[in-house]
């Protein structure tokens, strides 16, 4: 008899596994009988995870390690035996906001530093006026929307907390909050900045593997207790997005991810702009300019799929540097444990061996030292 499973997602590119997981029958060949949740905010997940109305989630990496710490909220804790995405997120500007850093950065419009260093020269600017400060969306206080827009700010000399607003948004709602001027920014998943320079009202100003080459994002999370009662369900689900995430990121399949991605109970945006984020090669402007990049989402490829506990400490050290989180051996070693690539191996074969051209280091940031998560204390002095 088949398992029956509910499992919960936000409509977004890095969902792909998921969906393609189910859609394309590789949860059924495994005698699973999946049934996907598309919901709209990350507490519902995560919430509906936690009491067990959901079995696992498509869930952004730090509320899983949050949980399993007890941040923010009940104490429930999770693992990630699968990665579903590395990379995705972009910063997403208004036009007004675009042609200010513009014209503070000049030809270093590109650059992550020079236009965190051109934003902190407004925000200087606004307060000597007496503006209201920039309001920038993210879609959780733990989420790594919320560490890469901090991080890139704090590298161009801005108090994340003194200096700006930033506000939770729900993914799906980030572009009209631009839209109505109630946000001059956002970072989000794909593909929400696309839909705002469809739109012509965002200008996609950095993709996040501008600030870090390598970043997890999302997970596959289910909790400590269900994965501990149901090891060979574990195992099947573990198979079955082993192969989705390979099948998604065959070229010979894109048009046909695409349009399983595009249907209305998946992520409900045409295929060709999905199609943008999984070949990397996004409009980043409403007059058609365009940028690529290998690294703007990795689903399996170069290990993308296998949970990185070094991802994991950087999260955590995030929490730390911003003081959601106490600095502790014990904390940052229950963060670790939260990614789970023992599990991972054991089911496809694969072991840590790190691909060709990834950062030394894991993460591959654009400022500050190498993150060294044997120091964590030392790391993150260097920020203040």
């Amino acid at each position: 008899m088949n398992e029956r499973l509910r499992i919960g997602f936000i409509p977004l590119c890095d969902a792909a596994a998921l969906m393609i997981a189910v859609d394309k029958g590789f949860c059924a060949q495994e005698k699973l009988d999946v049934e996907l949740i598309r919901e709209v905010s990350w507490s519902n997940v995560r919430d509906k995870l936690n009491i067990g109305i959901f079995d696992a989630a498509h869930l952004i990496a730090p509320i899983a390690i949050a949980s399993s710490l007890g941040l923010g909220h009940v104490k429930v804790p999770i693992i990630a035996p699968v990665a579903l995405g590395i990379n995705g997120n972009a910063i997403t500007v208004s036009p007004a906001l675009y042609r200010a850093l513009a014209a503070e950065a000049g030809d270093g419009i590109i650059d992550p530093l020079k236009t965190a260093q051109a934003l902190a020269r407004l925000v200087a600017e606004r307060k000597r006026k007496g503006e209201a400060p920039f309001t920038f969306g993210m879609t959780f206080p733990y989420s790594t929307h919320n560490y890469h827009l901090r991080f890139w700010m704090a590298a161009g000399g801005i108090d994340p907390d003194e200096d700006v607003r930033l506000v939770v948004l729900p993914p799906p709602y980030m572009v009209d909050s631009l839209a109505s001027k109630q946000v001059d920014g956002f970072c989000v998943g794909a593909p929400w900045n696309s839909v705002a320079v469809d739109q012509n009202v965002g200008h996609i100003l950095h993709f996040m593997s501008d600030i870090l080459a390598s970043a997890s994002e999302k997970v596959l999370a289910l909790r400590q207790t269900w994965a501990n009662e149901n090891p060979d369900v574990v195992t099947r689900l573990i198979r079955a997005h082993h192969r989705a995430a390979q099948f998604a990121d065959d070229l010979a399949n894109r048009d046909e991810v695409c349009n399983i991605l595009a249907a209305p109970n998946r992520i409900g945006i045409a295929a060709e702009v999905i199609r943008r984020t999984l070949d990397g090669k996004l409009k980043v402007a409403p007059d058609g300019t365009t940028r690529e990049s290998t690294r703007y989402l990795q689903i399996g490829r170069n290990g993308a799929a296998r949970p990185n506990p070094v991802h994991a400490a950087w999260l955590y050290a995030q929490m730390v540097r911003w003081r959601q989180a106490p600095l502790s051996a014990a904390l940052l070693a229950q963060a670790r444990a939260v990614f789970r690539p023992d599990l991972y191996d054991a089911v496809t074969g694969t072991s840590a061996q790190p691909a060709t051209g990834e950062p030394a280091d894991s993460v591959g940031a654009f400022a500050g030292p190498a993150f060294d998560e044997g120091d964590l204390a030392k790391y993150l002095a260097a920020w203040r």
